[in-house]
């Protein structure tokens, strides 16, 4: 009987080293595990990557808001979109800089600059790199997300000293053209090889939520998981429904679903940090702690995520008090696990 059981369980063995040659079958039939099979085998995954409860811990900051000509149906800075949200300019780099010092005092490690827009002018990207440089110098991590981007632009973000971009491919390649019309899944491909090419590391995730189905969020994941490089962040963002897009009154997706797509992301993309990223003002507390035990490992904190409200600093402290949770360093992306926390 015991030899049967041991028999059984999950070859977690085999999952130590990263793949770029995972197929849909496959994936398919992780994400579909018994659920605590799936929970145990992307923890173990996770514990021969990463310290066992260090969590990176990033601020987003939306540096020019709305009035973007993409039709995302998600969003709600999109001119196409009838939402509260009003355009403005591009924020000054001292006010940028202020923030960022103070997001840093209150423990992020990583300052992320969003702005809406369908790709950069040369002439705002002068403002963006000063205030990149300007978050080194802070020392922390910088990461910005500004759209498509030429390979002279991907070289410039670099050469300012642009620790990640990011780029989410948002949904499957089946899915995309349901979701947004205005650029082609492709775009978003050689946007990412333009930044990988640069050295600049990739950020890369999507959003669940928005009417997809299963397959769907199989077919994200894998899409990220046979680059030829792996993102080296994934953010998993779950849809904040906004009144005036277009999946607004979407079904809301299954706690236990969205874990799944959480620990499948940890086993086909090893050593990537997995953020738990958009929704977690509505999560309870238990749904994001099976988050992190599935091997969720950054997060965004701060009250505010872009245009969308996140969980206040002061409920991720007592929920990391709780879990036993530590901020990751800056810098430390891929710190080692302790001798005691490998399987």
């Amino acid at each position: 009987m015991i030899e049967t059981a041991i028999a059984a369980a999950p070859r977690v063995q085999d999952d130590a080293a990263p793949r770029h040659d995972w197929t849909q079958e496959e994936a398919a039939a992780v994400f579909a595990l018994p659920f605590a099979d799936l929970i145990f085998r992307a923890q173990t995954v996770h514990r021969r990557h990463f310290a066992s409860n260090a969590v990176q811990c990033s601020k987003l900051l939306s540096i020019k808001t709305g009035g973007c000509p993409e039709d995302c149906a998600y969003c709600s800075q999109s001119a196409r979109n009838k939402t509260s949200v009003k355009a403005s300019k591009l924020m000054e780099v001292d006010e940028v800089l202020a923030l960022a010092r103070q997001a840093r005092d209150g423990g992020a490690t990583r300052y992320c600059l969003g702005a809406a827009w369908r790709s950069p002018k040369d002439r705002d990207l002068d403002k963006v790199c000063a205030m990149i440089e300007g978050i080194r110098d802070l020392g922390m991590e910088s990461c910005a997300t500004l759209g498509m981007l030429t390979d002279a632009q991907a070289e410039r973000l670099k050469e300012s000293g642009l620790d990640y971009y990011n780029h989410n491919i948002d949904t499957s390649e089946r899915y995309y053209s349901e979701i947004i019309s205005t650029r082609t899944f492709d775009d978003r491909l050689e946007t990412l090889g333009r930044v990988q090419d640069a050295g600049i590391k990739v950020c890369c995730g999507g959003i669940v939520g928005m009417g997809e189905t299963r397959a769907d969020r199989v077919g994200m994941l894998v899409a990220l998981a046979t680059l030829p490089k792996h993102p080296e962040s994934v953010p998993i963002n779950m849809l904040i429904p906004i009144e005036g897009t277009p999946v607004f009154g979407a079904e809301g997706l299954d706690g236990i679903e969205f874990v799944r797509t959480i620990a499948t992301a940890r086993i086909v993309m090893p050593a990537s940090m997995v953020r738990l990223s958009a929704g977690r003002e509505s999560m309870s507390d238990e749904l994001q702690a099976l988050c992190f035990l599935a091997g969720a490992n950054s997060i965004f904190v701060g009250d505010t995520l872009l245009t969308a409200g996140n969980p206040e600093v002061e409920r991720d402290d007592r929920l990391f008090a709780r879990l036993g949770l530590e901020p990751m360093p800056a810098h430390e992306s891929r710190p080692p696990a302790a001798p005691d926390d490998r399987a």
